[in-house]
């Protein structure tokens, strides 16, 4: 009997949309050994000189017209591209995409970024008859990511599901499956080791991330937190932006025993093991792991649009808190000090009912959707 064949493209504009892809196939492959997996960065596999250039753009983008960049995604937001717009995309980027697919021949094509999502639909409507699944990577919806081609949308919260049906989608084509992340997140790891494996100290320690980007360019919100090195060990991870990590590793004010500066990793889940806290921009992937995680979050600096629409979530159902300013960081820091074994005991607690979880809701809901197209065809 031959394996079912799963496409799950991507795209590179932030590096959530592409973990949630590897999550997917890590699931759907431990779920079935009768499927298939292959996660693809549909702009990049197409254009691996260009779409580098083009993300690169895209990041400079926000970091310098926050303000524009809201006003285009307010203006977007109940509208799906118009089939100009969406021709041009195609033609101009994904040109390849039609190709590629007949080549791979899937069974099911599962998209975590609206881009790619946009472009096989606009291909279903033109005769393919590959089942399209689009799961929806942040706590809202946004009008890029409907489309009459899309089969089976899975969402993260019934906010979601709702917005969604108020833009047009049929409620029977939506399910809430939350954000998958990697299963990983949902077990307990040694801390022993890992504090080992990092060089780190058994002390109240907080996580500062920036995304796999590396957005951590607040050096007042760092250098203040840094005034607690001598009683919080402070573990920062640039992720990708190597210029601003090679920056902060020359400074003699992060040069301390209690500070780590890392770069990308793949270990982020066994950092948030042994950290206390988590100060984070507000992306999803990053704030849907650190809620398997059970680790309370501060959200800094959140970008316009779906980040904004992110923090309200998290905040609102009791995962963490937005810095409004310096005091935040004080307060967190001081309770994490004076009150650090509850810190621990309260968190072990929180670990153990998140253990039991199920990661592969999203995969799950994916492989019933294969088989329900199965009986579609028959």
């Amino acid at each position: 009997m031959r394996k079912k064949r799963v496409l799950l493209l991507s795209e590179g504009f932030g590096t959530g949309h592409t973990q949630a892809a590897h999550a997917i196939s890590i699931g759907l492959r431990r779920h079935s050994s009768m499927v298939r997996t292959r996660v693809m960065e549909l702009g990049a596999f197409q254009h691996p000189t260009i779409a580098p250039l083009i993300y690169s753009a895209y990041r400079k983008t926000l970091i310098s017209q926050p303000k524009l960049y809201a006003k285009l995604y307010k203006h977007q937001y109940n509208k799906s591209l118009n089939p100009i717009a969406s021709m041009a995309l195609h033609r101009i980027f994904y040109n390849s995409t039609e190709e590629i697919i007949r080549q791979l021949k899937p069974d099911v094509i599962v998209c975590t970024h609206p881009f790619p999502s946009k472009v096989v639909s606009r291909l279903k409507r033109s005769g393919l008859t590959t089942p399209l699944c689009t799961v929806i990577t942040d706590y809202d919806a946004h009008g890029t990511w409907v489309d009459t081609g899309v089969n089976k949308y899975l969402v993260s919260t019934d906010d979601v599901r709702e917005k969604l049906i108020e833009k047009g989608i049929a409620p029977e084509v939506i399910q809430v499956t939350g954000i998958p992340v990697h299963p990983d997140f949902y077990g307990q790891s040694d801390k022993a080791a890992i504090r080992t494996q990092f060089q780190l100290k058994e002390m109240p320690t907080v996580l500062f991330m920036g995304g796999g980007w590396g957005l951590i360019n607040n050096e007042e919100l760092m250098f203040h937190a840094n005034q607690y090195r001598e009683q919080v060990q402070l573990i920062y991870c640039l992720g990708s932006n190597e210029k601003h990590l090679q920056k902060l590793m020359e400074d003699p004010r992060m040069q301390h025993p209690n500070i780590r500066l890392l770069g990308y990793t793949r270990d982020i889940g066994k950092l948030m093991e042994v950290s206390d806290i988590l100060v984070t921009k507000p992306g999803g992937m990053t704030c849907t792991e650190g809620m398997a995680k059970g680790i309370p979050m501060l959200f800094y600096a959140p970008l316009p649009g779906q980040e904004e629409e992110n923090l309200h979530y998290f905040v609102g159902n009791g995962h963490g808190e937005a810095i409004k300013d310096l005091e935040t960081i004080d307060d967190w820091f001081q309770k994490l000090i004076e009150e650090y074994p509850e810190f621990v005991n309260n968190r072990n607690l929180l670990l153990k009912e998140r253990s039991k979880i199920n990661p592969d809701i999203c995969s799950e809901a994916i492989i019933d959707f294969i088989n329900s197209t199965e009986i579609t065809a028959q």
